[in-house]
């Protein structure tokens, strides 16, 4: 007898209307690498914060859904070189922070709206570099083309759900940023290592979602 996978699209999407914990507004304390560092939470709070929301896009590939992840370019101001999830600032002009992930990820790397289904959001991230990030939980439907912009994006990859969801796989690191140790996430695959921001929103999904 087949055995229903906890990591199909559709059980991501279910699970994404029916999160446990707290409501969503205000919940960022209670979640991810904020937990890991509550010295910084009042600085953070005291910054002057830019609004941002990223794409978390869960690919529907059947019994093992798969994740897509970003690698940014060397040249770019902020988190250069790190992975990431498709995203950036919220602009005036745009509706929500759905509108402005799925922006973000067709100018990132060609993903077009056409493919992504918004299913959810999680708590706002607040980063001590300047920005409250809103991540935006999608299932994207495969069809889609990927073209990346060489100013932006270096490596495009997937990672199966299944992985970022084993709590086994969220190892912790440290450390020293403008003099303080600051405590994060980390979640190595292959030859890759996912951590900071990135990691403690898969973190953040997992607590919401699966654990």
């Amino acid at each position: 007898m087949k055995v229903h996978s906890a990591y199909t699209a559709s059980d991501f999407r279910e699970r994404a209307h029916n999160q446990t914990g707290n409501p969503i507004a205000g919940a960022w304390r209670e979640h991810g690498d904020h937990l890991l560092n509550p010295d910084l939470m009042p600085l953070i709070e005291g910054l002057r914060l830019k609004d941002a929301a990223v794409l978390v896009p869960v690919i529907d590939d059947g019994d093992e859904a798969k994740v897509i992840f970003t690698r940014r370019t060397e040249t770019l101001r902020k988190h250069s070189g790190q992975i990431a999830f498709p995203g950036g600032a919220i602009d005036p002009e745009d509706a929500s922070p759905e509108e402005a992930a799925m922006r973000e990820a067709e100018e990132e790397i060609g993903l077009a709206p056409v493919f992504v289904e918004p299913v959810g959001r999680l708590p706002q991230y607040l980063a001590a570099t300047g920005f409250r990030i809103t991540p935006v939980l999608s299932v994207v439907h495969r069809g889609f083309e990927l073209k990346l912009n060489p100013h932006e994006v270096d490596d495009v990859f997937e990672v199966p759900l299944s992985f970022l969801m084993d709590p086994n796989n969220h190892q912790k690191g440290s450390r020293v940023w403008d003099g303080r140790e600051r405590h994060f996430y980390q979640l190595p695959y292959e030859e890759r290592n996912i951590w900071g921001i990135t990691a403690s929103i898969v973190r953040t999904l997992y607590e919401r979602l699966y654990a």
